[in-house]
């Protein structure tokens, strides 16, 4: 006979009373939670009843509430699915608790039990909607089982007179509640009385509280019980693996607390780090050239000034002041004018790179708590990556973002306080864990090169999880990832690295792992699709693998050589990513066009100088020492914060999962209405975040198509974000973002309410100017094939350019077999010049009103379709091209204003009927004569809504 119990281990030992705990509290979370939901979104649909609604009827029955509707089902069935484990072991430890030798009873409680828990499982997945006659067999089995259940328990309760005594009054109470149930149930039905089934509602919900707090009753049986699970095998003891070591100490709940701490602490750094890009962009887009306000990149460098010994010791013993003050970012968006906005977030960036470099510094000596502060900071940015993600490729903290436009900035500003007095308050930790240095130490200046390699990288591909897949992007149909969603596998492959480097530094800071890396650097650069991308998930991982073996070795140099150096390479680099793109207006330029590759190359040189420092200053026999017991539970904290972080993005991928089930607004009319705006890289003129009020005027105007020109904004300039992101899922839109970041043009995409059955990307001759980017897809509307070009032409400044562009594209339009818009950017003036190559006989291309002669850039032209309508809306201040109102006020020496004249660029609108042949006689009609649903919004007429109006006509113009 096997032995009653075994010796072994305890693994996890709990008391039975959780049993019924866990059960009660599920249940309880399954139907309030359904019913609390349902009243928020659906009061007056679930009060309604076959005869009467509210005010007659104002609370409704359980059915109605867990079963009728969306999302209140969902939240009903998720939770009582979670009830079911708990239920299923309260009836195991029940029969455990009452079974006696001869005894059947005990056994005949326990399959009615089970039999109740199934039939349950019935009525709850199998609803009156989906069908009413099996909801109403397993709904009357549950009831009907209720009987023997209650009556069993009462019978077999155990000797404990408060348990005994709960039991009947809720019994009681259950059955009681019968009668008058049925008897309001019998007035609504039968006699059909108002409000009668309000009543009945409130009955049937004291049967489910009786019901549940009956069970609950248990939790006094079940003290005396102890699950006990034992390890008779020793296979949960550690074998001496670092994932064993990890997570085998015990929990304390405020070193958790401290970890969480200093994990935001990394996410706010991160997360104004990666704004002061953008905040700066802002100035030399209205200048169309250097501002001079490029010079706040500087600040990163702040950490330069630990070579002075006074500061550098003031700052390692006042870190808690440092990091006070660089929330001070935080506020930045109370600042409206964007001058000192931008100040305001370069100081606080200053001092935070000043406080993480003392921090990682001050922590040399005491790895455990360096290992903890790099985890916190590396975590951090997969943190702000993930929030980007949830946000639509937004930070809710950013200074660019405010309440208006989706800004969580006040939450974020309590948060970091409450972080930064937790985690710069910590004890000092056991000597034990102190490792002196051997005395061997790398370059100085090749760590610097590391780091400066290492923070771009992190930057520039990491800061967005999207960012890698707007390089491997190349049109339709679909050959590679997409933004939702794949980012989420980018925030994987960085939680992995971070993982692995923090488990294995010696293998992640080794030559085999740099080449890994730089091979995934190399297919990230030159392939698109799945396999580019995969590429640039080597990438990813590597990076953040190798971060804690980089910082590690420049923690044991000056912390102005290594960090402070670091951050100058990493300006270099920004500067250098800048100048690939923006060659036509920065001196020098020409040297960096289109260098890309180039610029890949010296980041990886970079980050494997820092590999060959580190290999030598990392090399001491004391780092090969297994980390202590306490650094063990130090690390299981964070990571396991990096594996909740997985979680949500998960979480935020299934939730942003496209539905692809998009209707145009006039479906029945076989209306197109098509839009260009130049959306200037989501950045308005007063420097906030644009993509909501840009969803809201194309919602308004019902496009059903539009481009948009000036959309890459997939760099660390811009902040390394997508607002085709946020329109395409709030507008329900397919979009095609158009050539990536390794393009190097400023963006053209395309949001389409009409399948994209295919496209392409096309870079247009441009030998001397700026890259002249087009979209050229073909749409399925209403089962007709239409082709749609979005194309932004080069500046004025380069001619040639033009002209070889007019030529290519209008080659390209005439070489299109089917009906085709052009949503564009030309730069030209109507009737003359490379207009007429546009609109001409090789094009086939006819425009939507030659009258407008106030043009410049933006023109919608058409062939095989018949115009209906055209209008041009002012964009208010969310967009501008061209020069700029600017008053720049100057040294008071000078005592001057430049003032730059403006050239307003408004969204321009046509609407076209697929199916029918335009006529070249089509006379203007006057609006009374056009359907209602072929016009234009009558909203913008006048003064318009929020700054946007009918423009230079002054009302729509149509044509039948």
């Amino acid at each position: 006979m096997a032995p009653k119990f075994r010796d072994g281990d305890t693994v996890v030992a709990v008391n039975g009373k959780w049993v019924s705990w866990a059960h009660t509290v599920f249940a309880a979370a399954a139907f309030l939670g359904a019913l609390i939901v349902g009243m928020s979104l659906h009061f007056h649909k679930i009060v309604q009843n076959q005869y009467y609604g509210y005010p007659d009827e104002w609370f409704p029955s359980v059915s109605a509430a867990i079963g009728d509707r969306y999302p209140e089902r969902s939240v009903f069935q998720i939770f009582i699915a979670i009830t079911s484990g708990p239920r299923f072991a309260l009836v195991f430890l029940w029969y455990v608790l009452t079974a006696r030798p001869n005894h059947t009873l005990p056994k005949v409680v326990a399959g009615m039990g089970l039999f109740r828990t199934l039939t349950c499982g019935g009525w709850t997945y199998v609803t009156s909607t989906d069908d009413h006659d099996w909801h109403d067999v397993f709904m009357i089995s549950y009831l009907v089982s209720t009987l023997p259940w209650t009556l069993g328990c009462l019978a077999l309760s155990p000797n404990n007179p408060r348990s005994v005594k709960y039991r009947k009054i809720l019994a009681s109470l259950f059955f009681g509640t019968l009668v008058p149930l049925i008897y309001y149930f019998i007035q609504h039905k039968v006699h059909k009385v108002p409000g009668a089934y309000t009543k009945y509602a409130f009955l049937e919900w004291s049967l489910i509280l009786f019901d549940v707090s009956f069970d609950a009753v248990t939790a006094l049986d079940f003290e005396g019980f102890e699950l006990v699970v034992r390890d008779i095998k020793g296979v949960s003891r550690g074998k001496g693996k670092p994932v064993a070591r990890t997570f085998g100490g015990a929990f304390v709940l405020s070193e958790a607390i401290d970890a969480v701490a200093d994990v935001y602490n990394g996410f706010v750094f991160w997360s104004l780090f990666t704004s002061l890009g953008l905040l700066i962009w802002y100035f030399p887009l209205w200048h169309m050239g250097i501002s001079g306000y490029e010079a706040a990149v500087l600040g990163t460098a702040s950490p330069l000034l630990l070579a002075i010994p006074y500061l550098r010791s003031l700052a390692t013993q006042n870190l808690r002041a440092l990091h006070f003050l660089s929330l001070v970012g935080l506020l930045a968006y109370l600042v409206r004018d964007p001058v000192y906005r931008l100040f305001t977030v370069t100081f606080s960036v200053a001092v935070g790179c000043l406080a993480w470099s003392a921090t990682w510094y001050g922590e040399r000596a005491q790895p455990t708590r360096l290992e903890s502060r790099i985890a916190a900071s590396a975590i951090g940015l997969i943190a702000s990556s993930v929030a980007k993600f949830a946000f639509k490729s937004n930070n809710p903290i950013w200074p660019s973002m405010h309440v208006e436009n989706g800004g969580w900035n006040k939450l974020g500003f309590c948060l970091a306080v409450l972080a930064v007095l937790r985690s710069t308050n910590r004890q000092a930790v056991n000597t034990s864990d102190y490792f002196s240095s051997s005395g061997r130490k790398g370059s100085s200046f090749l760590a610097a090169l590391g780091l400066g390699g290492l923070f771009f990288g992190l930057h520039a591909f990491l800061s967005d999880s999207s960012t890698m897949i707007s390089w491997v992007w190349d049109g339709y149909p679909i050959r590679g990832p997409v933004a939702v969603p794949h980012g989420a596998w980018t925030i994987f492959a960085m939680g992995a690295g971070l993982f692995f480097g923090l488990l294995y530094p010696r293998l992640a800071g080794s030559w085999t792992a740099f080449g890994i890396g730089s091979l995934g650097a190399a297919v990230l650069n030159r392939y698109s699709h799945w396999f580019g991308f995969y590429g640039g998930l080597s990438l990813a991982f590597y990076l953040m693998s190798v971060a804690p073996v980089l910082i590690t070795s420049a923690v044991r140099h000056s912390p102005a050589s290594s960090f402070g150096r670091g951050f100058l390479v990493y300006i270099f680099l920004v500067l250098f990513s800048v100048w690939v793109v923006a060659y036509a207006f920065v001196p020098g330029g020409h040297l960096a066009r289109e260098r890309t590759d180039l610029l890949m190359v010296c980041t990886v040189l970079a980050i494997g100088a820092g590999i060959f420092s580190a290999a030598v200053t990392n090399s001491s026999p004391a780092k090969s020492k297994p980390i202590s017991p306490n650094g063990t539970r130090q690390r299981s904290y964070y990571i396991s914060i990096l594996v909740a972080l997985q979680l949500l993005s998960v979480t935020v991928a299934y939730l942003r999962f496209p539905t692809n089930d998009y209707i145009p607004y006039h479906k029945e009319d076989k209306l197109v209405t098509a839009g260009i705006w130049t959306i200037h890289f989501s950045l308005d003129n007063d420097m906030w975040s644009s993509e909501r009020r840009v969803r809201d005027l194309i919602k308004e105007l019902e496009l059903d198509v539009v481009g948009l020109l000036e959309t890459d904004t997939q760099r660390i300039i811009m902040g390394n974000r997508d607002a085709t992101q946020i329109l395409a899922e709030e507008l329900g839109m397919y979009v095609d973002y158009g050539p990536g970041p390794n393009k190097h043009t400023w963006g053209a995409a395309l949001l389409s309410k009409f399948p994209i059955l295919n496209s392409t990307h096309h870079l247009l001759p441009s030998p001397v100017g700026e890259l002249a980017p087009a979209v050229h897809a073909t749409l399925d509307m209403y089962g007709e094939m239409v082709d749609v070009v979005v194309f932004h032409s080069g500046q004025e400044e380069d001619p040639d350019d033009r002209r070889l562009q007019s030529e290519y594209l209008a080659k390209l339009m005439g070489e299109s077999p089917r009906p085709l818009i052009l949503l564009s950017y030309l730069v030209t003036k109507p009737l003359e010049g490379n207009y007429n190559t546009y609109v001409s006989e090789l094009s086939g291309m006819k425009d939507i009103d030659p009258s407008d002669s106030d043009r410049w850039c933006e023109y919608i032209l058409y062939k095989k379709l018949k115009r209906s309508g055209y209008a041009r809306v002012s964009r208010s201040t969310i967009t501008d091209t061209e020069l700029q109102v600017q008053s720049i006020l100057l040294p008071a020496s000078v005592g001057v204003m430049l003032l730059w004249i403006l050239i307003y660029l408004l969204l321009q609108v046509g609407k076209f009927i697929v199916g029918a042949t335009d006529t070249n006689d089509a006379e203007q009609a006057t609006e009374s004569t056009v359907p209602e649903s072929l016009r234009f919004p009558g909203k913008f007429r006048g003064e318009g809504v929020r700054g946007h109006q009918y423009h230079v006509f002054k009302e729509p113009r149509y044509w039948l």
